[in-house]
Parts: C-alpha cells; structure tokens; sequence
C-alpha cells in the first residue's frame, strides 16, 4: 500500500520533503498536489516508473508527460525558444500552463512527443510542489491525475490512495486543489495557439483564443 504523507500546503514539512524525494529518486511513483490538480510524477531519467505512469493514465506514447521545473532557467535547459515564445512563457510562470517547445536534443526521445520532437513543461505555483524540487535538484516527470474512461482530475488524496494504493508508491496530501487541468499553449512555431484551456486564463498571457 502507498505510503501516505499529510504535508501542509503553504509551509511543507522539510522531514517530510525529504523523503518524498528520496522515494522519487528511488523509482516510486506519487501522487502529488499541484496548482491544478492533483498529478503523478515520478523522477525525469526513471523510464519503467514513466511507463508506469502511462499504464495507470490508459495513453500511449503521443501523449505528452510533463516536465515540472523550478522555474525559467530550467525551461533553457531542455526546450528551445526565441524571444516571442520567452515573452509567453514568462507571463504564465508560475502558473497553471503547460507550454509545448522544440526539445533540446540531449532529451531523451521518450520523453519528447514521437513525431513533433516537441516537449510539455510547467513551472507549477504551488509550495509543495516546489520544494520537492528544490530537494531533488532536478524535474519530475509528470502528468495530471485523470483516471481511464474519466474527464475529471481526482481532487481527493484518500480516494487516491483507495484507487491507486496498489500501484504507487506515495500519496501526498495537501488539501484539495482547484481540480482544473493545466491549459497548454503549443509555442513550438507561430503563432501561439491553445490546444486545451484549463485553469489558466490566455488572456494572462496576451493570447488571443480566436
């Protein structure tokens, strides 16, 4: 059964952090609050923990996993982008977007998108979520917490646990979060373009949706 960590919201417990990491860098699977909606991550170079992810999500390779960051220079390390797609970017991080750049090519194909050679990635504005990665040092591969044959993120870390306690490997619970998906915005060549609006607004971003 997935161990199960209470960790405050706002003020996340170090103790706790830590070994939050250190189950992701031992090749667990979690499931973690964002911004958003709840997520499952796991650590960016653990391929069998990502297919896992995949399995438990019902997609296939097309579907984008996520690279969550810390912020703005750990976008410059594994995308590509000019000053129009920087300005975009800059306006909703943090935030709840999801942008899709050209990949650099030292990341790895399975985590790029198999035709495009593109990649998801997202500076959540979320405590928790933040100091789990500055624990780590590094990204988690990610993908929004939407089960098989369902529109809806789980919004609850208990049922959680009930439904995946077999599976994974942690349940952080924070409280509930907004329970909207991220809104990705497909900068990988002009113009900007919303490929699914979530709980970030494109006006924010100086996108016009029509």
């Amino acid at each position: 059964m997935a161990q199960y960590f209470t960790i405050h919201p706002t003020h996340p417990q170090p103790r706790l952090i830590r070994l939050a990491a250190a189950i992701v860098r031992n090749g667990g699977v979690i499931a973690y609050p964002t911004d958003s909606s709840y997520a499952l991550g796991c650590h960016m170079d653990d391929a069998e923990a990502a297919a896992r992810i995949r399995r438990i999500r019902g997609v296939d390779e097309r579907h984008y996993l996520t690279l969550v960051l810390r912020g703005l220079s750990d976008i410059g390390r594994f995308a590509k982008f000019d000053n129009w797609q920087f300005r975009i970017i800059r306006l909703g991080t943090p935030g709840s977007y999801t942008f899709l750049l050209p990949a650099k090519r030292e990341v790895p194909r399975r985590l790029q998108h198999p035709k495009r050679s593109t990649i998801g990635v997202r500076v959540p504005n979320h405590a928790v979520v933040q100091a789990l990665l500055e624990e780590l040092g590094e990204p988690i591969i990610s993908s929004t917490l939407i089960m098989p044959g369902s529109t809806e993120p789980l919004n609850d870390a208990q049922t959680i646990r009930d439904e995946l306690g077999t599976e994974i490997e942690l349940v952080i619970d924070a409280g509930p979060c907004p329970a909207e998906p991220t809104t990705v915005v497909d900068l990988a060549e002009p113009p900007a373009r919303i490929v699914r609006r979530g709980g970030g607004d494109p006006i924010r971003l100086g996108i016009d949706e029509q």
